[in-house]
């Protein structure tokens, strides 16, 4: 069986139980996880989350790039008017993991590859020290134009050889994290 028959195989067994067609578009949790793309983690199965509680937005490494301050400027206008703008602010929580590629970021000949063959700068987003590295994304998050105060934003590590995650940043307001003069120690490239 090809990949494709066996994930429609798979599908076909979930929708022949599925009984949530009514869900509403916003996440019950009022949650937004950014982590990596690695297929050892998934929010899901990691944090206990069910069908429709949280979104989940994926890159390398979990960074918090310009697309993905732009995807959640882009969901708080959206969240906004499906409120009837009374709430555009969620939870955001940062979510990288042990043992991942994107630490291989952070060798020079692999940028310089990356750089020449396509243009693609991934020095800033390279994983060099995890609790270092989710700070300045909190900060990216925080100097960014627009991004409400009121929202909130936390950070974890997850183990991928205990399945358990620790803590690096308690949730707080992006206010807060601005009074506390948590800046970006990395500006993002125009």
């Amino acid at each position: 069986m090809n990949i494709q028959n066996e994930l429609i195989a798979r599908n076909a067994c979930f929708a022949a139980t599925f009984e949530r067609g009514d869900m509403p578009m916003l996440p019950q949790l009022r949650t937004l996880i950014v982590t990596c793309i690695d297929a050892r983690v998934d929010p899901a199965h990691i944090l206990g989350l069910d069908l429709g509680e949280a979104i989940v937005a994926r890159n390398n490494g979990g960074r918090v790039t310009r697309a993905v301050i732009e995807e959640i400027l882009t969901l708080t206008v959206l969240v906004g008017a499906a409120t009837g703008g009374q709430e555009s602010a969620f939870n955001i929580v940062l979510l990288q993991h042990t043992n991942c590629g994107a630490q291989r970021l952070a060798d020079p000949q692999l940028q310089g590859m990356l750089q020449q063959k396509f243009g693609i700068d991934v020095s800033e987003y390279a994983i060099t020290d995890q609790a270092a590295d989710l700070m300045t994304d909190i900060g990216r998050l925080a100097d960014a134009p627009g991004m409400p105060g009121e929202m909130t934003v936390s950070a974890m590590v997850y183990d991928v050889a205990t399945g358990a995650v620790q803590e690096v940043a308690p949730v707080k307001s992006l206010a807060e994290y601005r009074a506390a003069n948590v800046d970006a120690a990395v500006p993002m490239a125009e």
